[in-house]
């Protein structure tokens, strides 16, 4: 099992391209399901968890041809219609094959997802939004079992803001006879880049960026070109990291028009930012400024930021609090911090965190994907060597990350 070890102290200076956005890239992979034609698609990232959905998608018999960031999908031979819990497991994302099977096949077979274990993030809302199409959907022996000769539109008021919900039920009313009506839809950049998409492959959706969807149904998409969207979440842990250490970073193919609410906070942070029309330019020459926040849905604060801002407040000249108001076992890396030399308490969903003048390097483990990205910012400020375990978490959502730190100054190495 891979580690990380991380001598800390370094500034961090250069410049650094930011890869395309996993969770945007993962359900525009599932939208290959939806047509017979070629869907070619740019900007792909190389993470664990895209390999992970190209192999799922393979084995329905999605064609699926890759050169570097370029994947090409064709779904004029798919004929297995199951995402089978080998694959699912390891994989939350995988529950989106179930919209645009049931949709185009009438019937799916996948199997109730895994991924990281920060809290429950259950489906019933992707199955009752199927019902209402008309789906016919039972669950036995660890399976999601759906039936349906032809999904018919409806209105959907979701109990919650789902993201990935949002994109199963998009997905699948894209097929559907008549109109379908999303409500309390998710407004995620990664949506919108998802409907973006589908409106290239020929589904006429109204709303976009939204939280009410109106998609009329067609009787077939077509094949369509597309580049995945920027990863703000990746831009934006660069950015906590040169706010921990110091230095002078530019970051090149970035959206900062789908990051206000970080680039607020990282001004707050104290890190000089000059924002061009796809590149940051951030320096930081002082200790960080204490942040306090809350996370909440797009546009509000991401929870796939709170831990990396966490990191930065934790040698923060002051103290700070943070809520977490979206997943309710976010805070598994505070004990993680805390041997770090932090000083971080939690009480429910609400950390305090006093800033401490330096964090001393330890062993440490990664818990989940985000978590384990705040644990390196936490290292490069250290002081000493830092081991980071289990940062195979790490791989399924950050490009080459320990890669990309080095061109940067970072002392840091990946251990077989």
């Amino acid at each position: 099992m891979d580690k990380l070890l991380i001598t800390g102290g370094k500034r961090l200076v250069g410049d650094v391209t930011i890869s395309g956005a996993k969770n945007a890239a993962l359900p525009i992979l599932c939208a290959g399901l939806l047509t017979s034609g070629d869907v070619v698609l740019d900007n792909v990232p190389h993470l664990h968890d895209v390999a992970t959905m190209l192999k799922l998608l393979g084995q329905t018999g999605l064609k699926v041809a890759q050169d570097g960031e370029k994947v090409t999908l064709n779904g004029s031979a798919i004929d297995k219609l199951e995402a089978p819990y080998e694959l699912v497991k390891t994989m939350r994302a995988s529950i989106l094959v179930l919209g645009p099977l049931l949709a185009r096949f009438g019937e799916a077979k996948v199997s109730l997802p895994g991924g990281c274990a920060i809290g429950s993030r259950p489906v019933d809302q992707h199955i009752k939004g199927l019902q209402a199409l008309g789906a016919e959907i039972t669950i036995d022996a660890g399976y999601i079992y759906a039936k349906c000769k032809k999904l018919k539109g409806a209105r959907i008021v979701t109990d919650m803001i789902t993201v990935t919900g949002t994109e199963n039920l998009l997905m699948a009313a894209t097929l559907a006879e008549g109109e379908t009506i999303l409500e309390n839809a998710a407004r995620e950049p990664e949506v919108t880049d998802l409907a973006n998409l589908l409106v290239a492959m020929g589904a006429r959706i109204e709303g976009i960026g939204t939280d009410r969807l109106v998609i009329q149904g067609v009787p077939e998409l077509h094949g369509a070109s597309h580049s995945v969207i920027s990863d703000r979440i990746e831009a934006a842990t660069f950015l906590c990291a040169v706010a921990a250490t110091g230095g002078d970073i530019t970051l090149r193919n970035t959206r900062t028009d789908i990051m206000d609410a970080a680039l607020d906070k990282l001004r707050e942070v104290g890190l000089q930012m000059t924002i061009g029309k796809d590149t940051i330019r951030a320096q930081m020459d002082a200790r960080p400024n204490p942040v306090t926040f809350r996370t909440t849905e797009y546009p509000g604060f991401p929870t796939d930021m709170q831990a990396q801002f966490m990191a930065v407040n934790t040698i923060a000249n002051g103290p700070s609090r943070v809520t977490e108001t979206i997943f309710e076992n976010r805070f598994m890396h505070v004990q993680e911090m805390n041997r770090l030399g932090a000083a971080i308490e939690t009480d429910g969903n609400t950390a305090f965190i006093k800033g401490v003048d330096q964090l001393v390097g330890a062993p440490v483990m990664a818990t989940d994907l985000r978590a384990s990205a705040s644990l390196v910012i936490a290292g490069l400020a250290a002081k000493g060597e830092t081991l980071i375990d289990r940062i195979y978490h790490l791989d399924r959502g950050y490009d080459r990350m320990e890669v990309k730190l080095q061109a940067i100054g970072a002392n840091i190495s990946r251990i077989k």
